[in-house]
């Protein structure tokens, strides 16, 4: 297969992981129309490739993970082009969230409005020392439109969602750890190295297992705990049912390392 080419994204494949690079420094990685179809391309390729376990999003430069969506554009929607817009944006995201594959965001900066919500629809976040984060959008007259108003408070409680979607203000990479909004806070210079090594630590287990755990937790969010209950039995008998967990068992009780297959 030939390498995909982008002109707004970096895209690179190595050792089970694909790298996404938003590559728009001067811009602060601002999303335009065309970064968010360079984005489906590349999580439908990331998707649909068997070689690929782990996903990391980063943005190009040291300011800016994703600063937001491009302003100038936002500033033309109507009515319709705008429902258009978020219903394209939101199903960008939902492709992210559902890839059944973890998906990293590694925020080295802003990440504010839209960048912010993409960041909230990957499997988990990682800051920097110099990120901040925010969902701005009512300071120029309008709310979050990529997932942000039903995310934010799924991750980080409903009181303070609407402290940050009301005042639109920014928080530390501190205060988004302290809040629940980023897993971990790194130095800068590290921020990659320890998005890899969790990364390698998902490979190591078996990938049908961790694709059901994902789905397990996500779609359990969701409903009432009896039916997530309910979800979680039968997503564990699958499991059973697999070649990777006669494999692992196997391997336990032989005391050596398991070869997975993802069958």
């Amino acid at each position: 297969m030939l390498p995909m080419t982008f002109s707004n994204l970096l895209l690179e494949k190595k050792n089970a992981i694909a790298s996404v690079t938003v590559n728009r420094p001067k811009v602060l990685n601002a999303l335009n129309s065309a970064t968010l179809e360079e984005l489906r391309a590349a999580f439908s390729d990331i998707k649909n490739d068997p070689s690929v376990r782990v996903a990391l999003l980063t943005g190009a430069g040291e300011k800016a993970f994703i600063a937001g969506a491009d302003i100038g554009e936002l500033a033309t929607l109507g009515t319709v082009a705008a429902k258009e817009y978020t219903h394209r944006g939101q199903s960008l995201l939902d492709l992210i969230e559902n890839l059944g594959k973890p998906v990293i965001a590694c925020i080295n900066g802003f990440a504010l409005g839209g960048g912010c919500e993409i960041a909230l629809a990957c499997t988990m976040r990682l800051a920097s020392e110099n990120a901040r984060l925010g969902q701005p959008e009512v300071k120029i007259g309008i709310i979050p439109g990529l997932g942000g108003s039903q995310r934010l408070p799924r991750l980080v409680g409903k009181g303070m969602a609407m402290q940050l979607v009301t005042t639109g203000e920014m928080i530390s990479a501190q205060e988004a750890h302290r809040i629940g909004l980023v897993n971990e806070v790194t130095a800068p210079a590290a921020l990659l190295a320890r998005a890899e090594a969790i990364a390698q630590k998902i490979i190591a287990n078996a990938p049908l297992a961790v694709q059901f755990a994902m789905e397990a937790v996500s779609k359990g969010m969701e409903m009432p705990l009896a039916e997530g209950l309910y979800l979680e039995a039968v997503l564990f008998a699958v499991a059973c049912a697999t070649e990777d967990k006669k494999e692992g068992t196997a391997a336990f009780l032989e005391k050596r390392a398991a070869q997975f297959k993802g069958r």
